[in-house]
């Protein structure tokens, strides 16, 4: 990595979303969280042929299976709590910027940041606070469906709550460190490997 001396202003960004500078910490975390985001995205392509086997078993052949619902339900669970956090580093999630765009990229930095210290991470730390002891509990009786014919091992899905919500933390957590470089010069701002200027100083190896 190299020091990056290149200017907010001259890097190209979606209109109303400004251009964080990447340190070392944001881009190791962010690259954990894409890695896991990549990787999970796979399971889009198990959900749909999961789907596809029982509307094929259920309208052809008249066999419907409630094992395969529940896992098309837990696939498309796992996926989206999984890339959660990618959607994050992508900065691809839901935003209302109608006012903060018009801000200076310094403002909308210290908005970003408050908001992810004063609200995210409280709100999410008291999710995770909340979601292990419930992924717990499913470990510790071997949860399955309530279903006869339903599927086992239900405490594997309920563990993904707050594994996703960790990642979705360790993304908010790479952006606050971003607005920091911003605001106070630190971390030191780097250049990484390989980035990807439309996901701003998002990795994409």
């Amino acid at each position: 990595m190299t020091d990056s001396n290149t200017s907010v202003g001259s890097q190209s960004t979606a209109p109303g979303n400004i251009e964080l500078p990447a340190n070392g910490l944001s881009w190791r975390l962010d690259m954990l969280v894409v890695a896991v985001g990549r990787l999970s995205s796979w399971l889009w392509i198990g959900v749909l042929v999961v789907v596809l086997i029982n509307v094929f078993s259920r309208y052809a052949l008249s066999q419907g299976s409630i094992a395969l619902e529940e896992l098309s339900w837990h696939l498309f669970g796992i996926a989206t709590m999984l890339t959660l956090g990618y959607a994050v580093v992508r900065d691809d999630h839901v935003r209302v910027d109608v006012l903060k765009e018009k801000f200076s990229p310094r403002a909308q930095a210290w908005i970003d940041l408050l908001g992810i210290v004063v609200l995210a991470l409280p709100v999410i730390y008291l999710m995770i606070d909340a979601l292990v002891p419930y992924a717990w509990t499913a470990w510790t009786y071997n949860e399955r469906s309530q279903a006869p014919s339903g599927l086992p091992y239900r405490f594997i899905f309920k563990s993904m709550l707050p594994l996703g919500l960790a990642f979705v933390m360790l993304a908010l957590l790479s952006r606050a460190t971003r607005c920091t470089t911003l605001l106070f010069g630190f971390p030191r701002a780097v250049t990484p490997p390989n980035d990807d200027r439309r996901s701003t100083g998002h990795p994409n190896p």
